[in-house]
């Protein structure tokens, strides 16, 4: 089964059923330009045989980043690097889905030491973030104007679809989540309100693409916050985007304050879950009773077998993977041949037990360590990829660490003078 395609509303059809989830890449110039190495990178990656890839955040607005290295579209002076980097993808057989995002207050002093987002609510974490300063209604206006700008700006550069972020703690996310969003105008204060923002997104991108052009959107399924988005909020927004013209969903969680997304993987992860191996897939069936555009789960997967259950049973439409195409890019041709049957998991070794840092049963502080670690490990396996080398399975996760520090700071360094 999933090696069969799926038709999303829109009229559109994936080749089959796997999907490359979003990894930030680093890897733009200075001046926030795609490169050739992404154009390697997602080449190396396409020939692997999924359907779909879907980017890593490609940014709205030049003055807030997730990260230096980020790509930047807000015009049409780089449209020919956007247009190699399709270009690339698709002579490798995988279309290109760019995700586009915008940080809030999830962009590193490094970038802006007074960050935008939904109330002045101040990521702390290391002293790494400013204190945000609240949208007015005017950029509020202007941060939807430019959602639609980027897409229509992709898709002209011959990018396949877009995914709108509105997961992870990054600014939708941040209007979504009562944690963050202190609001009492049109934007804040009722779920109805706090899903305005990103329920404007969606239609002013559609607007801008047209009906036939695929626009995803990543969704927590909850923040996994006392006080945050929860799971019940994430049905009754599922309900909104049934009207809102979607095709597909992809279900996930956290924030950088609660990394679902990497905590899922260690030992605090129900039997039950770990069973089932998709971290979210219990959230995704119960979205799927109410959703009326195809789902997509991300993260945990290893198995054919766990694959191919869950889509028998309708637990999801669509595998999303990411750190699996980092060290084995040529897994899904592997998987729908059946010579794959399961992947290697590097976190069984490297994070279950002893840690990528140390135990992940010690503090805080060790496990944020782990979390940095598993990032920079990653990282580091991206730049070999879009080096056209092969990913490092040895290298030190504790050298990637301080190499992931000492890149992204060099990263900020350059494009401050650029």
């Amino acid at each position: 089964m999933i090696e069969q395609p799926l038709t999303l509303p829109c009229g559109h059809t994936i080749k089959n059923r796997f999907i490359k989830a979003a990894m930030t890449e680093g890897l733009a110039t200075p001046a926030d330009n795609a490169t050739t190495a992404h154009q390697v990178l997602y080449k190396t990656w396409a020939k692997g045989g999924a359907a779909v890839l879907v980017s890593g955040n490609i940014m709205v607005d030049r003055r807030y980043l997730e990260r230096a290295g980020n790509v930047v579209v807000e015009d049409e002076q780089a449209l020919a690097q956007l247009k190699a980097w399709a270009n690339e993808t698709h002579a490798g057989g995988s279309e290109l889905w760019a995700q586009i995002s915008h940080p809030g207050r999830q962009c590193p002093r490094l970038v802006s030491t007074q960050p935008i987002s939904a109330s002045d609510v101040q990521l702390n974490m290391i002293a790494n973030f400013g204190k945000p300063r609240a949208a007015s209604l005017d950029d509020i206006n202007d941060i939807v104007q430019r959602f639609a700008t980027t897409a229509k700006i992709l898709k002209k550069a011959g990018f396949d679809g877009v995914q709108i972020h509105s997961a992870h703690g990054y600014l939708l996310s941040q209007f979504l989540s009562p944690i963050t969003n202190k609001r009492d105008d049109e934007y804040g204060g009722s779920l109805e309100n706090r899903a305005r923002l990103l329920l404007r997104v969606i239609k002013t991108v559609r607007d801008a693409v047209g009906p036939d052009f695929p626009i995803a959107v990543k969704l927590n399924s909850s923040d996994f916050q006392k006080g945050g988005f929860s799971a019940d909020e994430c049905i009754q927004v599922v309900q909104w985007l049934n009207d809102a013209n979607i095709d597909l969903l992809e279900v996930s969680g956290g924030t950088y304050e609660q990394l679902e997304f990497f905590q899922q993987s260690d030992q605090k992860v129900r039997a039950s879950t770990q069973k089932r191996e998709a971290y979210f897939l219990e959230y995704a069936q119960n979205i799927k009773k109410v959703a009326n555009m195809p789902v997509m789960v991300t993260g945990g997967f290893r198995t054919l077998d766990g694959m191919e259950s869950a889509l028998k049973n309708k637990q999801t439409d669509v595998i999303g993977l990411a750190r699996p195409f980092c060290l084995n890019p040529n897994f899904p041709n592997e998987m729908i041949s059946q010579s794959l049957t399961q992947l290697d998991d590097v976190e069984s070794t490297l994070i279950l037990g002893k840690g990528f840092w140390g135990p992940t049963s010690s503090s805080k502080s060790v496990q944020a360590l782990n979390n940095q670690c598993q990032a920079g490990w990653y990282y580091h396996q991206i730049e070999q990829l879009a080096q056209g080398k092969s990913s490092d399975e040895n290298f030190s996760p504790r050298k990637a660490l301080f190499a992931h520090f000492r890149k992204d700071f060099s990263r900020a360094i350059k494009r401050k003078f650029a």
